[in-house]
């Protein structure tokens, strides 16, 4: 039962990741711009973030078990559809649906395991979904990069579908129909406008740099600010939240989702940047900028375990705060030691520290959540608990790539107004020039005299874009870590805590 529900989970993970190594050939293809390219990334991110929290009351209601079937039935045409996307357009659209199949029976995968374990195998139970879950994250690269070693880039996209079918046919048989589900309505008005705020407050983030789309920017994310209070003042005054504030307030929750969603944003903002640092800066083929991310995957799995016995023994609080250590040291080895010269050790070992980080992370931060609320609000969870991978990956991702696209236009006009023969480059060539490494390519092939300079100088942009990124992301992880240290409660005192909570819920049943 529980392979089968990893399995479904691997499903989600596996397309979560494998965008990220086709992106400079999908920039080739459609000759897509930078932010572009940050969509389709983001993409699935951005249809599952928004309507986890949703479909998981959904599923606590009305059945976990159908909502796997679900999603692993419509994951099956949003892969073939973004595998055989005519643009940049409808392979957009393609990932947001595939995101939507997630969120149909990722958050259950995580619910029913809630809901059947209890006590010290839960805590393993989670570790082995939580390590799989980010190896497979950290594995999609070299599937990716084997598979566009001899097909085009839509393969990346089509390699899920059987993997689809296999773990809907282990859902009908393995996994039971109904377990400790809610009788209670579902609060159908604050989902909806929980969707629209997840959606809006990502489109928001992405569009903010580009020029050109300030009022889309802000109208985003005024929609997103105006949804947030709005769904606040639903959630205190509907009779069944969908996300119930009241549980929402306790230490262990919130902090464990904060944290949750800088471990996992981290994870996902870096590998989105570093697929891209290998390929245009390294000029690493797509089978070896996949196979780099290797020692993530290893390490995270070897980890989870030991994850889920410092748990037990040492508290989710000194689990979390060491996760964040390894995190940082991985940041800094890229943001110091990733340059145009880096020996594949050096992006090893960065790649290693943050494997570590989110195997140390990722435990506690699920483990607290769920053990925060009664089983019959295991959706609410479940669903905070892929908020936090997919939410944070999402604005994480979304943040690094602007800063990414913000400093590759900036350092790149820089360039081009310090030639000499600046005057000579119209105004389309400029513009393909900054608007993404992608283009400078398609121009240098264009004009094979200039290639080399071109090239040249489109590495030293995309280099100074990922150092504000990575920068960035290393001042996201401290805030979380002093987050962590001042407001999340001891293991002695996280103990007395849950305890609380569970008899408060016990006598409210």
């Amino acid at each position: 039962m529980l392979a089968s529900l990893i399995l479904v989970a691997a499903v989600a993970n596996l397309n979560l990741a494998v965008a990220n190594v086709a992106l400079p050939d999908i920039g080739k293809a459609f000759d897509a711009t930078q932010t572009s390219l940050n969509l389709i990334a983001v993409g699935y991110s951005l249809g599952l973030a928004a309507s986890v929290l949703y479909l998981g009351a959904i599923g606590d209601r009305y059945g976990r078990k159908s909502m796997l079937l679900l999603g692993m039935a419509l994951s099956v045409p949003a892969s073939l559809v973004a595998g055989l996307a005519p643009n940049e357009g409808i392979l957009f659209l393609a990932r947001v649906i595939g995101g939507v199949s997630a969120g149909l029976a990722y958050p259950t995968t995580l619910a029913l395991i809630t809901a059947l374990w209890s006590g010290a195998g839960r805590t393993r139970a989670i570790a082995l979904w939580s390590s799989i879950g980010g190896g497979l994250t950290a594995l999609g690269p070299l599937v990716a990069g084997s598979l566009l070693e001899g097909f085009f880039w839509g393969s990346v996209f089509l390699v899920t579908i059987p993997l689809a079918l296999v773990a809907l046919g282990l859902t009908i048989v393995f996994v039971p129909s109904h377990v400790n589900e809610s009788t209670d309505p579902v609060d159908h008005l604050g989902g909806i406008v929980s969707v629209v705020l997840v959606g809006s407050l990502v489109v928001g983030i992405n569009f903010a740099p580009v020029d050109g789309m300030t009022t889309v920017a802000v109208s985003a994310l005024a929609i997103a600010a105006a949804s947030g209070v709005g769904f606040v003042i639903r959630q205190l005054r509907a009779r069944n939240p969908l996300f119930d504030l009241r549980i929402a307030r306790r230490r262990t929750f919130w902090v464990a989702a904060v944290a949750g969603i800088i471990v996992f944003g981290t994870l996902m903002g870096t590998m989105y940047i570093s697929q891209q640092y290998l390929q245009n800066v390294l000029g690493y083929s797509t089978l070896a900028a996949g196979s780099a991310a290797l020692p993530a995957a290893l390490v995270m799995v070897l980890v989870a375990p030991q994850s889920a016995k410092l748990v037990e023994s040492h508290g989710a609080r000194f689990t979390l705060l060491l996760g964040y250590v390894a995190i940082v040291l991985g940041l800094v080895v890229a943001l110091m030691m990733w340059d145009a010269d880096a020996h594949y050790w050096v992006v090893a070992l960065g790649f290693m520290f943050l494997g570590a980080g989110v195997g140390l992370a990722g435990t506690p931060a699920s483990h607290s959540l769920t053990g925060s609320v009664p089983v019959s609000r295991a959706g609410m969870a479940s669903g905070t608990a892929d908020l936090q991978r997919d939410l944070g990956g999402a604005i994480v991702q979304s943040i690094l790539g602007a800063l990414l696209t913000a400093g590759y236009s900036a350092s790149f006009a820089a360039t081009i107004a310090a030639n000499p023969q600046a005057s000579s480059v119209s105004e389309p060539t400029q513009a393909a020039l900054e608007k993404s490494f992608a283009g400078a390519a398609n121009i240098a092939e264009r004009y094979p005299q200039y290639a080399q300079q071109i090239i040249a100088a489109a590495r030293a942009a995309f280099l100074d874009g990922d150092t504000r990124a990575y920068a960035a992301a290393i001042a996201i992880v401290l805030i979380g870590a002093a987050l962590v240290f001042f407001a999340f409660p001891k293991r002695d005192a996280e103990r007395v805590l849950l305890a609380s909570y569970a008899a408060e819920d016990a006598r409210e049943a």
